[in-house]
């Protein structure tokens, strides 16, 4: 029973000491807010060369995280 109880607490700790998981989870909750508030200010629908290079933009950051992740 103490071999087991040793080897939870023993995971339980390197689970908690590798947070590279938590930082890009933190990186996609920020990206989202971003999204999120240059559509509230530009529309969602807009048009036009600012419109353009943040669709560029987002889609390239879009493919990227899928790329780090999948």
């Amino acid at each position: 029973m103490l071999k087991y109880y040793i080897k939870t607490t023993e995971a339980l700790k390197r689970l908690r000491d590798n947070e590279d998981g938590v930082v890009s989870f933190e990186y996609v909750i920020v990206a989202a807010c971003v999204v999120a508030a240059v559509g509230a200010a530009f529309g969602l629908g807009g048009t036009g060369p600012i419109s353009d290079a943040l669709s560029s933009a987002i889609s390239s950051i879009s493919s990227k995280v899928t790329a780090a992740v999948g």
